[in-house]
């Protein structure tokens, strides 16, 4: 779904106030600092994969609470799939589950762990997926459930795991569901969604927003009442609040995890629960004239309220009877109301999706700063994640360039936590220019030049140089590249200089090193356009040094002076070289100094 950014503060349950203790670039335990945590209310050849490498070393540190190991999403890398985008096998113009499953071998040289595939149940497509008219099952367009299992055994089969995107806010206009819900008042399942009588003036129940522009609320002929949709008519909202509605969704859920789904991503997870009292949203004093107009409310009251807690509990207790199944929420709050979806006690989701990355502005000194926040907001069991990119946002590469997109790429491999890769941002795709008669994203055509498209994102994977990127004989669905011919899978992955070689040769070094999957993380004070940290583990010291900047600097950390050998550089000719008390950081550059 899209993002919207400003929500109210308040309402979850308090967490325990807890400090996070990180070495300073001195291994000496009497110099630790502590930061203290914030408080607050896309040829149709397979690509072979190499032939496996060396066993991964099991990471000793540390694990969570409640933990005796670290489990294989803590230390993995997660890549989205858009499905419409990733690979057609039957030459449609859209991409499908046999598509995807062509593709494996590419996803395992790669090097990631999981796949996260973005909605892909029988729908109408009022919003692409997002709009679900039935859950249980998998839409013609993307294939058959016997293709399904096809895909999961095949996913499975080259060690890595598959998530699927979970839709609970909302279903289909046309689900049979709501179909029944909107024949009468007196129909068992009305109260399965959010019905309302008009106010007084015959208009809406109150001033909420739908994030796609408008009104969230729309007039019932037959029943004489409006129903709620935070985003299209098309979608209305479920009532989180009956517990028919808890268990129905609690089943879909178990039958996708009884088929050996690994895990799911949940859609809009702190819109699912709303005022019980349908209270007006206040005005957002920072709204801006040209913003969309859902922003010019706080959505106080029509998101994030306390009872979400409960119901995401009741997700994560049937997750964790299930072995190591995986619960992400797709969340956007600052970061003192995000972390209370981790829930009291680790009952919350395992990731709250972290989206820092692509809404902070592309600055060393405000980055660094929000990841110390962020490490010291965690509570105990709370396991770090990080994301670069996502099918509602602009990529990185357009965001901030290709060059930096490659520092971008270092950073988010070296966080500590977990990271989400968006399919084609290893290859340094960057947003296709649509125009207006082909855009198709129901945000942009809702709010005529207000609502931005989400489509330039979404475009096909550039597989290869061949016409239509190597993704389908047809037509696609949106647009291809202009530059695909120069930046596609084929041709990168036989150029050591590429965006791709940087991607797979982080990805290498972090499945070999424990340190930068589950070591500490220490901040480096650094100045200017630079940002430094060090990973540790078991004695292994990774120093990471990134120049957002596009000016040369120095970088000469305090004490000790930095002795070691680059293991991965952004300009790949410096790899191998060593570093002797200073660093030396070309403009657009990054590195990862595997310190003696």
């Amino acid at each position: 779904m899209t993002s919207p950014f400003r929500a109210r503060s308040g309402h979850a349950p308090r967490l325990r106030p807890v400090e996070r203790l990180v070495r300073t670039l001195d291994d000496s335990p009497r110099t630790r600092i502590r930061i203290p945590t914030v408080i607050m209310d896309e040829t149709h050849q397979t690509l072979q994969a190499d032939p496996p490498e060396q066993a991964r070393p099991e990471p000793v540190a540390t694990p969570l609470p409640g933990q005796t190991r670290h489990l294989w999403w803590q230390r993995g890398v997660i890549y989205q799939i858009y499905p419409r985008s990733f690979m057609d096998s039957d030459n449609d113009g859209v991409g499908d589950l046999a598509g995807i499953e062509q593709r494996l071998d590419y996803l395992q040289w790669l090097g990631v762990d999981a796949i996260w595939i973005s909605p892909i149940y029988p729908s109408p497509m009022a919003d692409f997926g997002y709009d679900v008219s039935n859950y249980t099952d998998v839409h013609p367009l993307f294939g058959t459930l016997a293709e399904f299992d096809r895909l999961l055994e095949a996913t499975h089969a080259r060690g890595m795991r598959l998530l699927l995107d979970f839709v609970p806010n909302h279903s289909s206009d046309l689900h049979p569901w709501f179909l029944e819900s909107r024949s009468s008042r007196e129909n068992p399942r009305r109260d399965w969604y959010l019905w309302s009588d008009a106010a007084a003036d015959g208009g809406p129940p109150n001033n909420w927003r739908s994030v796609f522009g408008g009104s969230a609320w729309e007039w019932d002929e037959l029943t004489g009442q409006y129903y709620y949709h935070a985003f299209l008519k098309e979608q209305p909202d479920l009532n989180w609040r009956n517990p028919e509605v808890q268990e129905a969704m609690l089943d879909v859920l178990r039958f996708w995890l009884d088929r050996g789904v690994d895990g799911f991503r949940v859609d809009v997870l702190w819109h699912m629960v709303k005022d019980a009292r349908l209270r007006d949203n206040p005005p957002n004093p920072d709204y801006v004239p040209g913003q969309p107009p859902y922003e010019e409310l706080l959505a106080s009251f029509s998101t994030d309220q306390p009872e979400v807690h409960d119901i995401v509990a009741r997700m994560r207790e049937l997750v964790d009877g299930y072995e190591e199944r995986l619960l992400i929420g797709e969340i956007y709050l600052p970061i003192a109301r995000l972390v209370s979806y981790y829930g009291e006690d680790g009952s919350g989701v395992h990731l709250p999706f972290n989206f820092q990355l692509i809404t902070l502005p592309w600055d060393a000194r405000a980055i660094a700063a929000a990841v110390s926040e962020y490490e010291g907001s965690l509570p105990l069991h709370g396991w770090p994640n990080w994301v670069l990119g996502n099918h509602d946002q602009p990529r990185v590469a357009s965001r901030v360039g290709r060059e930096q997109a490659r520092v971008a790429a270092m950073l988010l491999l070296t966080l500590r936590g977990t990271p989400t890769i968006y399919y084609g941002d290893e290859l340094g795709m960057h947003d296709v220019a649509i125009p207006p008669e082909g855009i198709r994203d129901p945000q942009a055509l809702n709010m005529p030049g207000v609502g931005r498209s989400r489509d330039p994102a979404r475009t096909p994977m550039q597989w290869s140089a061949h016409a239509n990127t190597g993704f389908s004989d047809a037509e696609s669905w949106l647009p291809v590249s202009m530059d695909y011919p120069r930046f596609n899978v084929e041709r990168e992955r036989d150029d050591p200089h590429s965006m791709l070689s940087l991607y797979r040769s982080l990805l290498m070094l972090r499945s070999r090193e424990p340190a930068l999957q589950v070591g500490d993380y220490t901040p480096v004070p650094a100045d200017g356009a630079v940002i430094c940290y060090l990973r540790e583990h078991a004695g292994a010291r990774f120093l990471i040094a990134l120049n957002l900047g596009h000016a040369p600097t120095i970088v000469e950390p305090a004490h000790p002076p930095v002795t070691g050998t680059v293991a991965c550089a952004t300009y790949r000719g410096r790899e191998g070289t060593r570093v002797e008390g200073r660093i030396l950081l070309g403009g657009d550059e990054g590195l990862v100094i595997q310190l003696d």
